[in-house]
């Protein structure tokens, strides 16, 4: 097969990805509350697990779809935190809520100072002061994380993020 005719192939197949993707539930809202939370749960279908911590509850909802979102709730009732993994990649402006017109200006830059970026397979990672988020995978095994640094509670690691 000629490179010309493979990378039309690719740009199909990526293109039908995005479409497909384009109809995955919405997820977690960082920066949201207890009742995006169970908004989420009902929306997905899915099954809700709550681990309770001194500082942060994780709300960990199981998607029909075989993907799991955990959202952090800290003590002052805000999402600081939400994890996903698995095969589907979530709705990022729905995941980031506010916080998506910041992600998106980061990465339009990351592109912009290396165009090659946009078509190279690598982890996605913008660690701005106030977010931070983190994503690997290909199709069928996604996964990610978003924060912001300064919501962290006290003596919370960002490896506990998963």
């Amino acid at each position: 097969m000629g490179s010309r005719r493979w990378t039309s192939l690719r740009w199909n197949v990526i293109a039908a990805a995005l479409t497909l993707l384009a109809t995955v539930p919405a997820w977690a809202r960082l920066g949201g509350d207890m009742a995006s939370i169970q908004a989420d749960q009902t929306q997905l279908q899915g099954t809700r697990r709550v681990v309770t911590n001194q500082a942060y509850t994780v709300h960990e909802i199981q998607a029909a779809s075989g993907t799991v979102v955990r959202e952090y709730l800290g003590g002052d009732g805000k999402v600081f935190a939400v994890a996903f993994k698995g095969p589907f990649f979530p709705d990022m402006r729905q995941l980031l809520g506010d916080y998506f017109a910041q992600y998106s200006a980061a990465r339009q830059a990351q592109v912009a100072q290396n165009p090659n970026m946009r078509r190279a397979r690598r982890p996605v990672v913008v660690d701005d002061p106030g977010l931070n988020v983190q994503i690997v995978g290909h199709p069928r095994a996604f996964a990610g994380r978003a924060y912001v640094p300064g919501s962290l509670p006290a003596g919370m690691q960002v490896e506990d993020i998963q």
